[in-house]
């Protein structure tokens, strides 16, 4: 399983990049009365960090909605990724929010929590008081992805929950149907093919098709497999082309010839480096120095054993 500092970027980033729609599907309750007109502004992660001291968390994501005809009050909402629920503190939550709420001076804060995975453990609520009375009283908005019915949203026009289809509830048999409905909603709602190719990686990450899956699809719907082929393409150009760059302005001090070399090994290194987390997840430590201390025969190896592989020890020539 991914690290879970891979998790959290991975939503913070897709809720950087979608904000309203991020807020439409986490926070269904909340976004009903957020019309085409409000402005959402991610809070700086630099003033945060300035303003809160060590009780910042960076990869929480707050979210400021503002009416700019003023007639509603700005409204916070912080927005969470907790891939183990075992790791969820309400407290933590609580307190965070409460340092918001006194730094922005509002009452008007929205806690989000999006699990990934589901648990009776997860606590839903806080109460701090006494038999005589309760003097403070806490809950949330909780998403958990794995409690979500996909088929609520196979035909969705919210990118982010399009996106999100595989980490929903469905059907093992369902697997392959899922995953294009995930590619097709990112194909046909997103028009930014950076983002597409961005994108492509955390659909790929979260479904895990096996190359059995893969070529089920690529038969089911080949319009979308065309189109992702011409993604993953124009991704090894682009890392070619990046190493390339890199190698050859490093090639200026150190002659043309080895810089060419360097950037064509470098190419490599990304292209690999992209198709082994498509399939089998972000990396960790270990692998990301293997590859950059890999030569190019090794590179060049690895790349033919991905073709069969079914596990990153088989990449290598360890399975």
């Amino acid at each position: 399983m991914a690290r879970r500092t891979s998790h959290d970027q991975n939503f913070k980033n897709l809720i950087l990049d979608y904000p309203r729609e991020a807020v439409a599907f986490f926070a269904a309750d909340e976004a009903a009365d957020i019309d085409a007109g409000v402005t959402i502004t991610p809070l700086r992660q630099e003033q945060l960090k300035e303003r809160l001291g060590e009780r910042f968390r960076e990869l929480d994501v707050p979210l400021l909605v503002e009416w700019p005809d003023g007639r509603r009050e700005a409204l916070l909402f912080v927005l969470e990724e907790e891939t183990n629920p075992q790791r969820f503190s309400i407290h933590r939550l609580a307190h965070y929010c409460l340092d918001l709420a006194e730094m922005l001076a509002t009452q008007r804060v929205v806690p989000v929590v999006i699990f990934l995975h589901e648990s009776p453990a997860i606590p839903r609520q806080l109460a701090l008081g006494s038999e005589q009375h309760r003097y403070l009283a806490f809950d949330y908005l909780a998403c958990v992805l794995a409690a979500t019915p996909a088929e609520r949203y196979l035909d969705s026009n919210n990118l982010v929950a399009r996106l999100n289809l595989p980490n929903m509830q469905w059907a093992p048999e369902h697997k392959v149907e899922i995953y294009a409905e995930a590619i097709k909603g990112l194909l046909t709602l997103e028009p930014n093919i950076e983002k597409q190719i961005k994108y492509l990686d955390f659909v790929d990450i979260y479904t895990g098709l096996s190359d059995a899956e893969r070529q089920l699809y690529e038969s089911r719907y080949p319009q979308e497999s065309t189109a992702m082929t011409g993604l993953a393409e124009r991704l090894r150009t682009e890392g070619m082309q990046q190493g390339m760059q890199q190698g050859m302005q490093q090639g200026m001090q150190q002659g043309m010839q080895q810089g060419m070399q360097q950037g064509m090994q470098q190419g490599e290194q990304t292209l690999i480096r992209k198709q082994l987390v498509r399939r089998f997840g972000p990396l960790d430590e270990k692998t990301e120095q293997r590859l950059q201390q890999a030569t190019t025969d090794e590179l060049e190896q690895w790349a033919e054993n991905l073709l069969d592989a079914q596990s990153l020890p088989d990449v290598f020539g360890e399975g």
